[in-house]
């Protein structure tokens, strides 16, 4: 089978149903971010390889395909859903780790090492993903533990990049503002 159908020439795509879509209609732009974050997460995974990383990853593919699927169809796709577990699974991983942590009392700049640095990265996608998904909620109904489980995971990578540094031994660079 070939990677090229040739089907999306035109500026279309297809989802799941029989439905096709312009390339930049809301509910592919969600599915992207989604894809994108997935991506920094996987590169993310070559320097600090984990099970949970790979439960995220996972998980990430069952929200792009609940938004790659054409409305109506819900009933008639056997996938999994993202549900309150795996909202509570995430806060629970935060809380782990935070409770190794000293409290917040300024800003932190993204960066204080490679691993630290894309976590942040990750973080800041994984909000664009988050809003792209409300943006397409707006129109049309997506199932709300998509973006709360998008929520929770953007805290999640802003509090490992914190324990990472911790663990490597490294401080936070925080933003302090100077008074003029």
């Amino acid at each position: 089978m070939k990677v090229y159908t040739k089907t999306g020439d035109q500026g279309t795509t297809g989802i799941l149903g029989a439905k096709r879509l312009k390339k930049h209609d809301l509910r592919i732009e969600a599915y992207g971010n989604v894809d994108e974050l997935n991506s920094h997460i996987g590169l993310l995974n070559t320097k600090m390889s984990s099970d949970f990383h790979q439960w995220v990853q996972d998980s990430l593919f069952i929200v792009g395909s609940w938004l790659a699927t054409e409305p109506g169809m819900e009933d008639k796709i056997t996938l999994p859903k993202i549900g309150a577990a795996d909202i509570e699974l995430l806060e629970k991983r935060m809380d782990e780790m935070e409770a190794e942590l000293s409290p917040i009392q300024h800003f932190i700049l993204p960066g204080g090492s490679w691993e630290a640095a894309q976590a942040h990265i990750i973080r800041c996608v994984c909000r664009r993903a988050e809003r792209s998904v409300w943006a397409l909620h707006e129109l049309e109904a997506v199932q709300l533990e998509i973006p709360q489980f998008l929520n929770r995971l953007s805290d999640y990578y802003f509090v490992l990049a914190r324990w990472v540094l911790k663990e490597q031994g490294l401080n936070p660079v925080f933003w302090i503002p100077e008074k003029k």
